[in-house]
Formats: C-alpha cells, structure tokens, sequence
C-alpha cells in the first residue's frame, strides 16, 4: 500500500515539474518599470516672464518711523474713576440722616386717604352643575 501511494504522488510530481519548467521557458520576456516623461515644449509666455522679471526686481521702499503720523491717533490713557471714599462722605452722611423715614401704614401726607391692600381678590368657585 505505501508502495503504491509513492508511485502515485511521483507520478503526480512529474507532471508538475514539466509544467514548471514550461512556463519558465516561456516567460522569457522581462518586465521593466518605465519613467513616462512629458514631451511637450515649453513655450515662451512673454507676460508671465515679464512678470516675474519685475516682481524679483521690486525693492519696497524703506519704512520711517514718521510714516504712520497721519494714520494713527496718538494713546491718551483714560482718567481713574473716582473712589467712593474720596467723595465728600460727610455730606452724604448729612443728607442720609435728613431723610424721612417711610414706615409701612403711615403716609407722607396728613390728609391722604387710606391705602386699599387688597388689590388681590379670590373668586369664589361657582359649584358644579350636573351635566345632564
């Protein structure tokens, strides 16, 4: 049994290396990468070069430090405000201790009528009616 699977599996073998070396022999062409170059002429753009001629051969002007006198307003820094404890503090406490004071149910007038407070009023719920 093992006798005849070795004759089987080189009989299988032969074949392949027939193949193998068929292929091999056929395969003679070479593959090569190949660098695929544009062939189109530059033409002279005549604008173009005048352009670029002149923009390498601008030189801006020097910048001056008076340059900019007619443009920008000067910095003037804003005035401090004033500190609450600068004020005239004595003066403040006078016109406190002056002031009348407004106790709740008291008017300023004599003879000003009584305040209504109730200007918050409950409607009573009516009953419901059977809807029949």
């Amino acid at each position: 049994m093992i006798a005849h699977s070795l004759r089987a599996s080189v009989g299988i073998t032969a074949p392949r290396q027939s193949i193998a070396r068929v292929v091999r022999q056929q395969n003679v062409v070479t593959f090569r990468r190949t660098l695929i170059t544009p062939t189109a002429v530059r033409q002279a753009d005549l604008v173009q070069d005048m352009y670029l001629r002149e923009l390498k051969s601008y030189k801006p002007p020097p910048v001056k430090a008076s340059d900019a006198e007619g443009h920008v307003q000067k910095f003037n820094p804003p005035k401090p405000p004033a500190s609450p404890e600068e004020s005239d503090i004595a003066k403040d406490l006078q016109a406190y201790e002056t002031q009348t004071v407004e106790v709740e149910g008291q008017s300023s007038e004599d003879g000003a009528a009584p305040v209504n407070d109730d200007w918050f009023v409950e409607e009573e719920d009516e009953p419901e009616t059977p809807h029949h």
